[in-house]
């Protein structure tokens, strides 16, 4: 039975362990998570070294395990956790079984033992951080998803809140929930603070980059990440997906070429640590280079194939699917492509509400699009969308908002290559609303001058050329705004 020194963790909760230094290091991996830095797994693995009967330890192995999309790792460490478990607290002993649920892919019953759990412990920081991870993966099963995601976990977070103060771990991941339910400003000052107290924190930096995407700051956003990325360990996955917001900032400035060397250096699968970040990043961000400017490399499609093939096998987490079908999509795969259909209609067929409302549609209307159907496309993926694209039926695969606009992209995209020009002009106008943008102003230039609209066109192309001042001059995206230009002048 462990025995515990008294030791405190960094909120005050009691840990079991009769060793201080299993004790020291526990803390040090917890915080290491939280900040999404490098070394958390190393931290924890020591703190079994000193002492091999610490079912805590166990259970932050199975968090990174999880984190890192090694799920029969994660599996054996929470189970080692649970055999462990017998005279921890009973705090302890809630955590440890919402890391198993979550292990064992049931998200949703993870979920809401993490729910109870906080209301009796809101100090457990670890619960609050692998709650908002669930809730952002879409509770990471096959299911129906988290409908009323991000404000379900702002309300998570403002209830535990106060019983934090100006804890650097909170005020960031609080940060997140902010700004995805588009308080901006707050968000900026909390991921401000947070990163003043601990410099190192990945997760401010992180909502700091998602308040300059919210607000249409692709210069400002880009300058902060390409100073602060440096100073941070290469070695973490989280360096793969801030390098990857640094490169749609640079693509939002029309900068091809710059993006495409952040791919090649910080984000390709073949020369960073493979995890889930890698692939949903590198599909997105080549699935855009491809659908702007045609710009997607041909010989990275291999290997972004070969790490989605498990979604072609099987159903899996949403999150990871819709991007695995971008990753097809993007190479051409179509035999890949058409077996994750296969698979997401057998689970609409099971009753699977998540495949029969938000995945297979999805997935179908990507197919679509890449086979030029754009009609067909825009009819599977419009009923996704609602008014405002942060809280709409696409929410229940998870991610950010600005992980999700690739969709929403795509859904313009397809507007306009199936001659709905009206409907793209809604969709653009509304999101002209929220930040300033050249592409949208782009893509409104098109809609415009489809419709025979002159002066609007003609207003619209000098907004683009004026936000694209510095773009690459050899991008197919830039040579169609001055042919555009010409046509219109």
């Amino acid at each position: 039975m462990p025995e515990s020194t008294g030791t405190m963790d960094r909120y005050g909760l009691p840990i079991s362990t009769s060793s201080t230094k299993a004790a020291d290091n526990l803390v040090e991996g917890v915080d290491l998570l939280l900040e999404q830095n490098f070394g958390p797994e190393q931290s924890f693995h020591q703190a079994v070294e000193a002492d091999e009967g610490f079912a805590l330890a166990y259970a932050g192995l199975a968090y990174v395990y999880m984190a890192g999309g090694k799920v029969a790792d994660a599996r054996k460490a929470a189970q080692q956790a649970q055999s462990l478990a017998a005279g921890t607290t009973r705090r302890e002993q809630q955590q440890i079984e919402a890391m198993a649920l979550w292990a064992n892919g049931k998200g949703p019953e993870s979920l809401a033992v993490i729910q109870q759990h906080l209301a009796e412990f809101p100090r457990d920081m670890l619960m609050v951080r692998v709650a908002q991870r669930l809730y952002l993966m879409g509770c990471s099963s096959v299911g129906a998803g988290v409908d009323n995601y991000p404000q379900a976990l702002f309300a998570l977070m403002k209830s535990v809140a106060p019983e934090y103060g100006d804890d650097w771990a909170f005020q960031g991941q609080y940060a997140f929930a902010h700004h995805e339910n588009g308080l901006l400003d707050n968000a900026l000052k909390l991921a401000e603070r947070s990163l003043a107290q601990r410099p190192t924190n990945a997760v401010a930096s992180h909502s700091i980059a998602h308040v300059y995407f919210e607000r249409g700051d692709a210069s400002g956003g880009a300058d902060f990440l390409a100073k602060w990325l440096p100073g941070f360990d290469d070695r973490a996955s989280y360096h793969v997906h801030l390098s990857w917001h640094l490169a749609l900032f640079e693509l939002a400035r029309g900068h091809y070429q710059k993006s495409l060397e952040l791919y090649d250096s910080n984000i390709r699968p073949s020369v960073v640590a493979k995890s889930p970040l890698s692939l949903t990043d590198s599909a997105s961000l080549l699935w855009r280079l491809q659908m702007y400017g045609g710009a997607a490399p041909a010989e990275v499609m291999g290997e972004l194939c070969a790490q989605a093939a498990p979604a072609a096998e099987k159903p899996g987490p949403a999150f990871r699917d819709s991007h695995a079908a971008l990753a097809f999509a993007v190479a051409g795969d179509d035999r890949s492509l058409g077996s994750m259909m296969d698979g997401l209609r057998a689970a609409a067929g099971n009753g699977d509400k998540l495949a029969v409302e938000v995945m297979l549609p999805l997935v179908q209307a990507i197919s679509a699009f890449v086979h030029q159907d754009y009609g067909e496309a825009v009819r599977l993926m419009e009923p996704l969308f609602g008014q405002d694209a942060r809280y709409d039926q696409l929410c229940r695969v998870g991610g950010s908002h600005a992980q999700r606009e690739v969709f929403e992209d795509t859904l313009m995209e397809a507007y306009l290559r199936a001659g709905q020009f009206e409907k793209a002009e809604g969709l653009l106008n509304n999101r002209l609303k929220r930040r300033e943008s050249p592409r949208d102003m782009f893509w409104l230039a098109r809609a415009q001058e489809a419709d025979g609209d002159r002066g609007g066109a003609e207003s619209s192309i000098r907004q683009a050329r004026d936000g694209w001042h510095d773009a690459d001059s050899s991008s197919r995206e830039t040579a169609a705004l001055t042919g555009l230009a010409e046509r219109v002048g």
